[in-house]
């Protein structure tokens, strides 16, 4: 593959990933508008790996507490890290399992459409804003409830349909319930590691059994490092600036984004 290639999808993965813009969406646009070659699955699994490690860095401390909270949790004490660990089991399961049926019905591949895109990028974009502009934003993540956990992983479900964003549909969610911008984030992107781990692995598997692939390792590698520094650049920015700017920019950007896909479409 051409080496600019695999440094935009790398970017591309890295930056979108975590930020309420889809990076599906991104992902699948670029082939389709400027007819590159597919990329392979051992490239798609190495980006999403490079953004998962980010991930995993950034909120270390929140992945030891959760760690610790599952022996907790084992053993039946109820504090901070195990009630932490139980939400993010309870978020996890709804997309597995949509995810999984989606993939062996081959529902995912039906709706990878640029007209589907440019829909789900407007109208999630202004739902995304509108639950910033009436959440309460009052609450933090130890606040949840089991129920509403629960929710929060049937909303992770809309993620699936391209352009919606796993982030933006999972915070919207949590600032609709009154938590702070920053804790919404945070929440978000705790519950993207077990959902990026079991889709990465899978992939990975499939990829082992099925054999033949035409991209070569040390692509992967570049693919990887490349993700893993463009997400962690991503979510520290966000992180550090989500309280001030809000979600107005992120509104507007995928607004424009799927007004002028709309049109590119019906032209």
């Amino acid at each position: 593959m051409d080496i600019l290639h695999l440094i935009l999808l790398a970017i591309i993965q890295g930056l979108t990933e975590f930020l309420p813009v889809s990076s599906s969406a991104h992902l699948i646009l670029p082939a389709q508008l400027f007819g590159w070659q597919d990329q392979g699955p051992l490239i798609d699994v190495m980006a999403h790996f490079g953004s998962l490690f980010a991930v995993l860095i950034y909120f270390r401390k929140d992945v030891g507490e959760v760690l610790v909270g599952l022996t907790d949790l084992v053993r039946k004490r109820l504090n901070k890290g195990s009630a932490l660990a139980l939400h993010l089991i309870l978020a996890t399961p709804p997309a597995l399992i949509v995810g999984a049926a989606m993939h062996f019905s081959g529902v995912d591949e039906l709706i990878r459409s640029p007209l589907l895109i440019a829909c789900t990028f407007i109208v999630f974009g202004i739902i995304l804003w509108l639950a910033d502009l009436k959440g309460s934003d009052s609450r933090d993540i130890d606040t949840l409830t089991w129920k509403e956990a629960i929710s929060l992983g049937l909303a992770q479900t809309l993620a699936l349909i391209p352009g919606t964003s796993r982030s933006g549909i999972t915070m919207t969610a949590a600032l609709a319930m009154g938590l702070t911008r920053e804790e919404s984030a945070r929440f978000s992107m705790l519950m993207s590691i077990p959902i990026i781990g079991a889709g990465g692995s899978f992939a990975l598997i499939k990829l082992a059994r099925d054999g033949s692939e035409a991209a070569s390792l040390s692509d992967g590698l570049l693919v990887a490092g490349l993700s893993f520094v463009a997400a962690y650049a991503a979510i520290a920015l966000f992180m550090r600036f989500v309280s001030r700017i809000g979600m107005f920019p992120f509104m507007v950007y995928r607004v424009v984004a799927g007004c002028g896909l709309l049109i590119w479409v019906l032209l």
